[in-house]
């Protein structure tokens, strides 16, 4: 069975836990390392800084990144790459009906991925990026199906969690979908994690206990008008707000 993380286990495990260095893990294959950030973004000068360097490597090379995103720890693959991808449906034990979001660094790594931008999109990604707005466009012909769920739509966002963030300037387009079992609570922790989500993967950034709660909303511009597909943390109300001047024109 997969042996599964505990707080005891974590005590135990770490390497030189008074020292600057972040606290190191192995359990099983899986390596967990202690992240910090400061002022919201990485700190560059920071031992963490290439541990951010080595998650970028193993997603480039069809590995598996367990992250901490705002709320929520998520799982990192290449979004671009169909045998990575698969590897999240399996670990997951998700229903390939079930697309997965995209997380990407800059609003320009956009026109790779999509076919339009709607003003709509423009005026959203502008008011809430980075943060927690999923925009869901029109996918470019040449992304990943699977990825899609076979919808020719894709969700994407820019993630306001600075190690989040850290990995897509690495990494580049990456999934950013929970990381828990299909139909099971997201984690706010490490130790919450499946083990079997745990042996999964390659790497796990642990940046401590996360805020929880829910997560993105997820706006559907691809129509007319706007479409609010889940309520999450950026309410109805902000949106409608911020799309007001084109209902205007």
């Amino acid at each position: 069975m997969p042996e599964k993380i505990t707080p005891d286990k974590i005590e135990q495990d770490r390497i030189d836990p008074d020292q600057a260095t972040p606290c190191i893990i192995k359990t099983g294959n899986t390596k967990i390392v202690r992240v910090e950030t400061s002022n919201r973004v990485p700190r560059l000068s920071h031992p963490d800084h290439f541990h951010i360097i080595e998650a970028g490597k193993i997603i480039r090379n069809q590995g598996v990144v367990i992250f901490p995103a705002q709320c929520l720890y998520g799982m990192a693959v290449n979004a671009m790459d169909p045998k990575a991808i698969q590897k999240i449906f399996d670990l997951k034990q998700r229903p390939l009906s079930n697309p997965i979001l995209v997380l990407i660094q800059a609003p320009e790594d956009l026109k790779p991925l999509v076919k339009t931008i709607p003003d709509s999109a423009r005026i959203l990604m502008e008011r809430f990026w980075p943060g927690n707005l999923t925009l869901v466009f029109e996918a470019a012909d040449h992304v990943p199906p699977q990825l899609t769920a076979h919808t020719k739509k894709i969700g994407i966002r820019i993630p306001a969690h600075p190690v989040a963030l850290a990995l897509t300037k690495q990494a580049g387009p990456i999934t950013g979908t929970s990381a828990n079992l299909s139909g099971q609570p997201g984690c706010s922790l490490v130790t919450q994690l499946s083990p079997a989500l745990v042996q999964g993967a390659d790497l796990i950034l642990d940046a401590g206990h996360l805020k929880g709660g829910t997560g993105s909303t997820i706006v559907d511009v691809t129509c007319d008008s706007v479409r609010i597909l889940r309520q999450g943390l950026v309410s109805a109300i902000k949106i409608s707000q911020a799309l007001s001047p084109l209902a205007e024109t």
